[in-house]
């Protein structure tokens, strides 16, 4: 009998002393290691994960930590570990939804073009799937544009942070969010698609602020007096809408066949040509009072402008020969 509880006594030390080590000894990951878990999975699940990414030293001692502590439920979710936790840490972790997040940047005048590559480089899947979402996902903004094709316009710049548990219309409905919150702060009106086409224009024309209310007011002169906007990006626009885009715009793209093609058709494109900014948004609200009717780089990142075409290639004429003495 004595040999039994010998036996017992040293059974529980063992076992006592083996779960001290595989709960409370800390684990170093070899490197940065992510490990997603998904909804659904069981603790079991989620213990082998954490084990085979090396996380944890024992899938057993975590099954049976967390069953002594059921009212904390395991938050699915993307996680980092790259510094040394104990399993009681990480389960810690989990029950918290400490959760990892990739950050995403969308300055003012990207495409969803653009927007979709920033997404796939941020690592939350493929720029084809947001594409998909942007293309065709028009239900989100329904009731501010309902002529709209595409969300084009209204993915609002921003810095967002998602998680790979978000699918593309979350991102996608995140960001047309910020846009409405946005609309409402400078009092768009309801039906805006015109203004957020103008203002996608604004931002694609200039980057400084002051001068957009001028270009603005450029291209509502020219509506005004039915003269094509002759607008760049716009053609450009269309080009990537075809995957005709070459980088760079010559002489004879000027003919490219496109109802976004603003030297061939008068009035606006059909829709925005990328994602303004709340100031090129408010410059297309409140377009400058001006007889500008045309406008050309410096050089130096601002404009000239001018009332006449006259005075426009004088204008064109002393930027080239400004550049040639460079």
């Amino acid at each position: 009998m004595r040999t039994f509880f010998l036996f017992l006594v040293l059974a529980i030390v063992g076992v006592g002393g083996w779960l001290a080590w595989a709960l409370w000894a800390p684990v170093t990951p070899e490197g940065q290691k992510f490990v997603m878990l998904r909804q659904g999975y069981s603790t079991r699940r989620i213990a082998r994960e954490l084990k085979s990414a090396g996380v944890i030293r024992n899938a057993e001692s975590f099954v049976l930590w967390h069953y002594l502590h059921r009212k904390r439920s395991l938050k699915a979710g993307e996680y980092l570990f790259d510094k040394s936790a104990n399993a009681l840490e990480v389960h810690d972790r989990l029950a918290r939804g400490d959760i990892y997040v990739h950050t995403v940047v969308i300055p003012e005048g990207y495409t969803i073009f653009d927007i979709a590559q920033a997404i796939q480089d941020a690592g939350l899947g493929s720029s084809q799937e947001f594409l998909n979402v942007a293309m065709s996902d028009t239900a989100l903004i329904a009731d501010l544009a309902p002529q709209a094709k595409t969300l084009e316009g209204y993915l609002f710049p921003n810095t967002y942070e998602f998680t790979r548990t978000q699918d593309m219309q979350e991102m996608a409905a995140a960001m047309v969010k910020q846009f409405r919150q946005v609309a409402h702060e400078i009092g768009l009106p309801f039906d805006l698609q015109k203004t957020v086409t103008m203002a996608s224009i604004v931002e694609k024309e200039t980057a400084v602020p002051d001068e957009r209310p001028l270009v603005a007011s450029v291209y509502y002169n020219r509506l005004a007096k039915n003269i094509p906007l002759q607008a760049d990006p716009s053609v450009i626009y269309g080009e990537l809408l075809q995957g005709a885009y070459s980088g760079a715009l010559h002489h004879q793209d000027m003919q490219f066949h496109s109802a976004y093609n603003t030297y061939l058709h008068p009035g606006l494109p059909p829709g925005p040509i990328g994602n303004p900014g709340k100031s090129s948004l408010e410059a297309a609200l409140h377009p400058a009072t001006t007889d500008y009717y045309y406008f050309v780089s410096d050089g130096n990142g601002h404009h000239k402008f001018a009332h006449s075409l006259e005075e426009h290639n004088r204008n064109v004429g002393v930027l080239r020969h400004v550049m040639q003495r460079k």
